[in-house]
């Protein structure tokens, strides 16, 4: 599996505004063909608290989900520890080293993209993106955030539709979850 099959997806992340989004197209391929068009890869992590993502084989990332949540949970929800604790682990670690996937993860003022290879990539803006639609819908959800006053989930929506209709590893099924608010 080369690393263009390991990124067949796309999700994007948002903030703006105070409000934090993530979403993901559906489609699962392998090869060239669509296994499925309905699938989720965005969930909910720390009771609501983080939105993660993934691209890349579906057993690989549930396996860095259940290893990111435990994780988080060691480092108190602290999602800078708990990215940096991941990638050192996912890189170092025999098993994990072979997992194909990339993690995209973000709570009210951080997001991240943690990788195999050791990466904890901070994006410089309110947005982040990975998968073989990431660049497509980073670009959109750019131009959305210069030229609209879109909320954070309008412009994940928007974006992530653009995505779909350039990139042939991405549909049109949209899921996206938002941070619930804060408790005042």
């Amino acid at each position: 599996m080369n690393s263009q099959r390991i990124e067949a997806t796309t999700i994007l992340g948002v903030r703006r505004n105070g409000e934090v989004c993530i979403g993901g197209d559906g489609q699962v391929t392998l090869g060239e063909v669509v296994m499925k068009a309905t699938a989720n890869k965005v969930r909910t992590l720390q009771d609501g608290r983080i939105l993660a993502g993934f691209a890349g084989s579906a057993a690989d990332a549930f396996t860095l989900f259940e290893k990111f949540e435990g994780h988080l949970k060691e480092n108190g929800g602290n999602l800078a520890r708990a990215a940096v604790a991941l990638a050192k682990e996912w890189r170092s670690d025999r098993v994990l080293r072979r997992l194909e996937a990339l993690l995209a993860a973000m709570d009210r003022e951080h997001s991240f993209v943690i990788s195999g290879s050791g990466e904890v990539i901070e994006p410089d803006d309110e947005i982040i993106s990975i998968g073989s639609g990431g660049s497509y819908a980073l670009a959109a959800a750019r131009a959305l955030v210069r030229k609209t006053e879109l909320g954070a989930e309008e412009i994940c929506r928007e974006a992530l539709q653009v995505a779909s209709e350039i990139c042939i590893y991405t549909n049109d099924h949209i899921s996206i979850l938002r941070l619930q608010e804060e408790e005042r």
